[in-house]
């Protein structure tokens, strides 16, 4: 058996046990194939039998090279495995000069196979490339016709067909096509052979002037096939539309607290450090938007607290500026007594109401 045909074999084999934990091509469900490409008829013998004692035609080799198409369909198990049937048809021109003496010949041999085949996909890291691998058995019609050799005072022509048990390794790639999901192109290598006796056909034989019929034999048929094609799985989805990133939230709003003495709006030692590490924290992280805000208790009257937290409030914006804050950034408004942290009855003092609201957004 040649040794291309069992390097495939044994790479299917492998493929097959590696399958559970291998990463392959989801090829799943139904597919199509196609594909065309030259084939080489690898030398065969033809040999000349039954022919009266005495009446010698010499036995030679021929070869040539043609076309090979091909069609099938098959199966995807999603895993890497699939199984397919496949057609193909040979033709391959017979011309040229015989290993024995001057004889030449000429003709075509054309053939017909019809093969059921098991291939394994995998995944090595390269989306836009699959190699496969595979075998197969079945059968191969092969057609003699007008097969012509001269030479050394003999002639001879064959037509026939017959059909044997055929057989085939396969590797090849596969390029995913991404603008059509499903559809791949792919180039491989075949080795098809035929097994012997290929066939024996009539044969007329003509030697120096006598007539007599025979048969010819055609041992082992190899054929090294190098395509092109396509293949379309029906079941592939669409390629995921891309996810936009979301957009991310919005920091949540940072505040800090200054707090004054009863009936002050001059700012505390720590009321600036306060200060300073708001506007440290607004330079930190950017931020575009710092309300100033500011409050009385209620020990006084409204109209007098509500132009007190004001001036609060302005104490504490200089401050941020000074503190390097832009003056476009900041917003100052004066509550007055309202939204007391700790509510208390009219003309009670609350240290904790006495403030100014620093609040970064």
């Amino acid at each position: 058996m040649p040794a291309a045909w069992l390097a495939a074999a044994a790479l299917l084999v492998a493929a097959t046990a590696i399958a559970p934990s291998a990463v392959a091509q989801p090829v799943s469900g139904l597919y199509i194939a196609g594909a065309a490409g030259a084939t080489l008829l690898q030398a065969e013998s033809l040999r000349i039998s039954g022919l009266p004692p005495g009446f010698s035609i010499p036995d030679y080799n021929n070869s040539g090279a043609g076309l090979v198409v091909m069609g099938s369909a098959g199966w995807g198990l999603g895993n890497g495995l699939r199984f397919e049937i496949e057609g193909q048809y040979l033709d391959h021109p017979l011309n040229g000069p015989s290993n024995v003496g001057s004889l030449h010949s000429g003709g075509t041999q054309n053939g017909y196979g019809l093969f059921a085949n098991a291939l394994y996909d995998f995944n090595v890291g390269l989306p836009f490339m699959y190699p496969y691998a595979g075998v197969g058995i079945g059968s191969e019609w092969t057609q003699l016709r007008n097969l012509t050799a001269t030479g050394r005072g003999t002639a001879l022509s064959a037509n026939g067909t017959s059909n044997n048990f055929g057989y085939q390794g396969i590797v090849g790639l596969a390029f995913p096509i991404s603008a059509l999901p499903g559809l791949s192109v792919t180039a491989e290598y075949r080795l098809v052979g035929v097994l012997d006796p290929q066939q024996s056909v009539p044969v007329t034989t003509v030697s120096n002037g006598v007539t007599e019929q025979g048969k010819l034999r055609v041992g082992n048929e190899f054929d090294h096939e190098f395509l092109l094609g396509v293949r379309y799985a029906f079941a592939t989805p669409p390629a995921p539309a891309p996810v936009a990133a979301p957009m991310p939230a919005p920091a949540a709003a940072r505040t800090y607290l200054v707090f004054f003495d009863w009936d002050r709006y001059d700012l505390t030692e720590r009321a600036r450090q306060v200060s300073a590490q708001a506007a440290s924290g607004a330079q930190q992280t950017e931020r575009t938007r710092i309300e100033v805000n500011g409050f009385t208790d209620r020990s006084g009257t409204p109209a007098y607290n509500q132009a007190l937290s004001v001036r609060r409030a302005k104490a504490v914006a200089a401050e941020l500026v000074h503190d390097g804050v832009p003056q476009s950034a900041i917003s100052v408004q004066g509550f007055g007594e309202n939204n007391p942290l700790v509510p208390t009855a009219d003309g009670v003092r609350e240290a904790q109401n006495r403030r100014v609201e620093i609040i970064l957004k």
